[in-house]
């Protein structure tokens, strides 16, 4: 907390006997008399530095529940700064304080009042070890006839949620909402006096779908265990569009990802000051927004033209400019998404006051479901068809079976040859040429598991897969069908959970474009061996893929929880073998 109460420059003091009597520390006389000169050098040093009553009042009342520990390290460091560094603090109190709450954030007489309670949760699987306290929010209208929408805040529920959802919930601007707010888990030490593990960062910044994970399997299950204050049973709809995220910064990032991950369970997202910077992967959200398929989420964002935390985490990036660059991607890929953006610090008072417009935003127009939109992604627009998706396939024909077996088997045949193809040996990691004769013979070694294999509609290239790395390969074929000039071509996304794409199958489409089936669904390659466009399936990870011989402008795939799904393209594919194609030139760029 310490470092939050000097970067955010959000923080204020009490009265000590108020602060450490609402933590319920009975504090020594000598103890509260030593906090209390603390609290008066800092409010004297911040003085000095340009602050004025006012902001030294509205410091005070900000650091209700603050420790005397955190305020006296805050000090410390006040007392190290330079006097510039001090100006710049003010400077950032000034920016954060001119952010007010309105009336949906106050409570309004009249304005029936919800409950809230907490229960602890310390049996996690999926973040073992952990303990942390549970907050729900249950509005005054929920009956428990049907099931509420869901609110998940990260860092518990922030910006005056609760009386928020109050007031919005009497206004008919937001559906009866049950609130659940998570704090961050700790692993407590083997010493009770230690230092715990703090979870903080790995739950919220990690770009995967373990949170999303424990949320579901874990948290929401644990919330229906338990009954409202007034004896309700709690019953929580499962339907993605009635269910929302917020949070800031670690929080913000969190938030998104819970959609990103899931937007089969959340499509409403409020991020604030979010940590999209290189914590752990979140500076890859913009590319990956950018490329993939657009999915069913709505976004609120919120940031500050000072947001910035150069003095403690400013290796890992720039916030402000991050948050910028998240939103260029959201418009880009076409999604519903508003912002506002101010000039405050790294600081929730912004975030505070905007909240209740953030909610309407969200909830607008529910119950109509939040769809996914148009990107201007040119290689999505150049090989989807508008309205088609992914459908699933109980038992595809013969020949469709036959060719996703070949791309499971890593075959691939040479067009314009009389059955000649190519085909890997991943646990030797060579690649071999089968003679429509049947004679094999290895053309290259020391690969590192290859998988899939493909042929250019022309017959003059190969593309070779690595499952184990991020890297494919491309060879020119001879016109005995020798292969040289070895490049390492196709660089591949790699989910958050793995060390590799675990690319199998490889397809081309007419127009020499390589679809390939990886961790993250299809990745779609342009001819210069760039990944211009990700295609998530219903079924997770991709593993085997093929055009149908029949209806080539139909793709299947193998998923790898068995499942099939096929979809219709713009552009057909090629049929394996067939006659060679002459495909366009697409340039150097």
């Amino acid at each position: 907390m310490h470092d939050l109460l000097k970067y955010s420059t959000a923080v204020c003091a009490i009265s000590l006997v108020a602060a450490l009597s609402a933590m319920g520390w009975a504090a020594e006389p000598k103890q509260i008399a030593s906090a209390g000169a603390t609290r008066i050098e800092a409010e004297a040093i911040l003085r000095e530095a340009g602050a004025s009553d006012a902001m030294v009042a509205l410091w005070e009342q900000d650091t209700r529940g603050e420790s005397p520990e955190d305020i006296r390290e805050f000090v410390e460091d006040l007392r190290n700064d330079s006097p510039d560094k001090r100006r710049e603090i003010v400077e950032n109190m000034r920016r954060n304080y001119q952010y007010v709450q309105g009336p949906d954030s106050q409570s309004q007489s009249g304005v029936p009042h919800g409950t809230t309670f907490e229960f602890s949760f310390d049996h996690s699987n999926i973040f073992p070890g952990t303990t942390r306290t549970i907050t729900v929010y249950v509005p005054a209208q929920y009956t428990a006839e049907k099931p509420a929408c869901v609110y998940v805040g990260l860092d518990s529920l922030a910006f005056e949620a609760p009386t928020v959802f109050d007031n919005l919930i009497a206004k008919g601007q937001m559906p009866v909402t049950i609130g659940i707010g998570i704090e961050p888990g700790n692993v407590p030490a083997g010493q009770t006096a230690q230092t715990p593990r703090f979870n903080r960062s790995v739950e919220f910044d990690a770009p995967s779908d373990q949170l999303a994970r424990f949320l579901l399997e874990e948290v929401i299950p644990e919330v229906e265990r338990h009954s409202t204050p007034a004896g309700l049973p709690i019953r929580l709809s499962q339907d993605p569009n009635d269910r929302a995220v917020g949070g800031a910064s670690t929080g913000g990032i969190g938030s998104f990802t819970l959609a990103w991950e899931h937007p089969d369970a959340f499509r409403r997202v409020f991020s604030a000051i979010g940590t999209y910077v290189g914590m752990r992967g979140g500076d890859r959200y913009p590319v990956l927004v950018r490329k993939t398929e657009p999915k069913p989420i709505r976004i609120f964002m919120q940031d500050g033209s000072h947001d910035e935390l150069t003095d403690w985490l400013g290796e890992v990036g720039d916030w402000w400019l991050g948050n910028q660059t998240m939103l260029s991607a959201l418009q880009f890929a076409g999604y519903s998404v508003e912002h506002v953006w101010g000039e405050g610090s790294h600081d929730t008072k912004h975030a505070t006051a905007v909240f209740p417009d953030a909610m309407r935003f969200l909830w607008a127009d529910w119950p109509q479901p939040v769809t996914a939109r148009v990107s201007q992604n040119n290689m999505l627009s150049a090989t989807l068809l508008p309205g088609e998706a992914w459908v699933g396939v109980t038992k595809p024909e013969k020949s469709v079976e036959t060719f996703l077996s070949a791309s499971e088997q890593h075959k691939a045949l040479a067009p314009g040859t009389a059955g000649d193809e190519y085909l890997t040996e991943p646990t030797t990691g060579k690649l071999w040429l089968q003679r429509s004769t049947g004679k094999k013979t290895v053309v290259d070694t020391g690969l590192q598991h290859p998988t899939g294999v493909a042929v250019s509609p022309d017959g003059l290239w190969l593309a070779v897969a690595e499952s184990r790395t991020h890297w494919g390969y491309s060879y020119q074929i001879q016109p005995d069908g020798a292969l040289q000039n070895k490049q390492r071509f196709y660089w591949f996304h790699v989910p958050d959970y793995a060390d590799d794409s675990g690319a199998e199958g490889l397809a081309v489409d007419r127009d020499g474009r390589l679809y390939a089936a990886t961790r993250l669904g299809v990745q779609v390659f342009d001819h210069n061996g760039r990944s211009r466009a990700i295609l998530p399936l219903p079924g997770g990870e991709a593993r085997a893929i093929a055009f149908d011989p029949r209806h080539l402008d139909v793709l299947y795939v193998r998923c790898a929880d068995g499942h099939i799904y096929r979809r219709k393209f713009k552009v057909p594919g090629v049929l394996p073998g067939g006659a060679a194609l002459q495909v366009p030139n697409w340039g150097p760029g």
